[in-house]
Formats: C-alpha cells, structure tokens, sequence
C-alpha cells in the first residue's frame, strides 16, 4: 500500500485550493489522497424537544414531527458531505492523481485526523473553513486544534493555488525547526526547488553555525540552498519576506512554546498561518 495524504474538505471557498494543492503534493511524490469530510457530532443528529408544555396529543404529534424533520435533515447533510467529496474527486482527477479515495466520518474532526492519520505522510487542511468570507481576520476553528494535536507535518493550504518553486525555511535553532530541516531533505517533495534557510535575529556565531548545518543538510539532499539573518520581530519579518521575495510556500516548526504561554503572550505560528497569504508546512 502506497504512502498518502489526508486532504480535509468542507466545501468552504478553501476545499479547491486544497484539492489543487494535494494533486501538486502527490504529483511530486507519488503518495495516494485520501480525501475525508468530516460531520461534527451535532450535524444532522440534535433531537432538541421543542415541545414545551403543551397538551399531551399536539405533544406528541409534534415530537413526531419533529423526529422526521431530524431524519430528513440527517439525510440531507450527508447527501451534501458525499457530494462535498465527488466535487473534490473531480478536481484531483482533473489534475491527473490516480490513487484517490474518499471517507465520509462522523465525530469530532480532531478525534478523526488522530484515528486516521498513521499511515499518513501529511495531513492537509485549508486555512479557513466555511465562514472565511465572514472572519478574514481568523483562522478556522479546527486548524489550531488539528496542528497541535497531529502527529504528522500539516500542510496549510492557502485561499488559491500557485506553482511552488522557492521555499522559506523560518530556522531559529529549537528542535522543531531542526526536524523541519530534517523533513525538507528527507522528503521528496522539494527536490529540484529552491529553499532559503532564515533566522530572525542578530548574526552570531551560534547563528551562523546552525544556519549553515541546516544548509548542510539540505544540500546534501540535492536540494539548492541559502541562508539568511533578519532583523525584526519573527511573524513581520518572515512574512514581509514572503511578500517581497516572492517566496510559494513557507515551511517551520510548530509551537515552540506550550499552548498556555501562547494563550499569554501569543504565538509566531499562529500569527504566520493566519497573515502569510501562501502554504504553510508546519513541523512537530
């Protein structure tokens, strides 16, 4: 059985740039898609009792009613999670992706991806979900939960689709940035491309040394690299770097810090998904 990939869609304005970015992911390694919608626990499944305290036979007349409104509703949104799926598939099959399957679950969509992801390369979602037009500011309500939960690197798709060619590697040192430079020259996807290794700092000695291992590393690989130090704050300047030179994807460790401190004093990646306006590759 072929590696693959778990791509989420939830037919938000997001699901086709995470289709397009999946096919890019296994054009250029080969691994199969599997491409999962998930139906949270209260879709198509509340039984609320709207009856109140009416008189005993419109009462039950009504909680009749109301059960086949629930089943009809059930229905519907599962008919509507498989056609979510069938758009998806034709997408990838439009890309050229030969290896494709579909799974329609039913739970908590965290619960979901940390069931199903073992024998999955990467997990792929979009960086918003079905209310992105409304909360543009926001990243979806999964996401964070699905990052710190999983595993296995999660691929941030981005609103549209672009050819990637030049990637930004953020390396500060910490042993998640380390695995993500460890993950760039082990994986198949980036070989042939174009990657800058950056630090947001000061120039050191350490700094120095750590960037040119990790440039080591990756041109031991096959993969062409330079690096770089910036000054300034890490989500500014890496993500004005992003802007100004042009970079397709950016690629970086995930929450250094515990999910307490960030509450507190907020988080680099966070910030750098919610504003970088390409991929994001986060690394565990």
């Amino acid at each position: 059985m072929s590696s693959k990939i778990i791509a989420l869609v939830d037919g938000s304005i997001y699901s086709k740039s995470v289709c397009e970015h999946a096919a890019w992911v296994a054009a250029r390694s080969g691994w199969s898609v599997e491409l999962m919608h998930v139906l949270g626990r209260g879709d198509g499944s509340e039984k609320s009792d709207l009856s109140g305290s009416i008189a005993l036979g419109a009462r039950s007349a009504l909680l009749s009613e109301l059960a086949e409104l629930d089943a009809q509703r059930a229905k519907l949104v599962t008919h509507r999670g498989r056609a979510i799926l069938e758009d998806a598939r034709a997408i990838l099959d439009a890309a050229g992706v030969d290896e494709i399957t579909t799974r329609l679950r039913h739970g908590d969509i965290v619960d979901t991806v940390h069931e199903q992801e073992a024998g999955a390369e990467m997990v792929l979602i979009g960086k918003r979900g079905e209310a992105a037009d409304f909360a543009k500011g926001h990243l979806g309500s999964n996401l964070e939960r699905i990052v710190r939960s999983s595993r296995k690197p999660v691929f941030v798709a981005s609103r549209a689709f672009r050819p990637i060619t030049r990637v930004l590697l953020a390396f500060d040192g910490g042993p998640s940035s380390i695995r993500a430079v460890s993950y760039l020259a082990g994986s198949p996807l980036y070989a042939g491309l174009t990657v800058q290794v950056v630090t947001v700092g000061s120039p050191s000695a350490a700094v120095t040394k750590g960037l040119e291992d990790a440039r080591a590393m990756l041109v031991a690989a096959g993969i062409e690299a330079d690096t770089k130090v910036v000054s300034g704050t890490p989500d500014k300047a890496l993500g004005d770097l992003v802007d100004e030179a042009g970079f397709d994807m950016l690629v970086m460790g995930a929450y250094g810090h515990s999910r307490i401190r960030s509450l507190i004093i907020g988080s680099t990646t966070t910030e750098m998904v919610r504003s970088c306006k390409v991929p994001v590759l986060l690394v565990r």
